[in-house]
């Protein structure tokens, strides 16, 4: 009898797309995972890591969420089965997380972005977090202290052996 080949991990995570302006522009308060639907191309597209996430953000319509803006190129030989690129795409949440999402997004005027795309196990799965939009002046401090910092870890650096 052969012995069994080696499986992937069932919980690795494979990142395939991010949405670093996501993290520039907004102070993120919580972040949560979502599956989303996508058509058989699609799928397909996003694993060979064509989507783009920038100026995407989640809507909330029927007591459904939704991605919005996200761009999944069509998938090289999917011919008439492509779907639009732009397309809504539905995200897959507990009932009672879309509520508690869509009522933190009506009281307080924060807003739902994704963050990041990947593959955990055989699933696209979507990081969406609930943000708040960051001022220019909150943008320069971040800026500033990241500036800091890389200063002073060259400093320590050039002070090594």
């Amino acid at each position: 009898m052969l012995p069994r080949m080696a499986t992937k991990a069932k919980d690795a995570v494979r990142p395939l797309a991010s949405n670093k302006r996501a993290r520039h522009d907004y102070q993120v308060l919580e972040t949560f995972e979502a599956g989303i639907q996508l058509a058989g191309t699609e799928v397909k597209s996003v694993r060979e890591g064509r989507v783009q996430l920038k100026d995407s953000y989640v809507e909330f319509r029927d007591g459904q969420a939704y991605l919005v803006g996200a761009h999944i190129s069509p998938y090289s030989h999917g011919n008439r089965e492509n779907k639009d690129p732009e397309r809504v795409r539905r995200l897959l949440l507990k009932k009672r997380e879309i509520e508690r999402l869509f009522g933190r997004t009506q009281l307080k005027g924060l807003t739902v972005v994704p963050l990041s795309l990947y593959l955990k196990g055989n699933w696209v799965k979507v990081e969406i977090a609930l943000v708040q939009g960051k001022k220019l002046y909150d943008k320069r401090e971040a800026e500033k202290t990241r500036e800091l910092d890389r200063e002073a870890e060259a400093a320590v650096k050039s002070n090594q052996w």
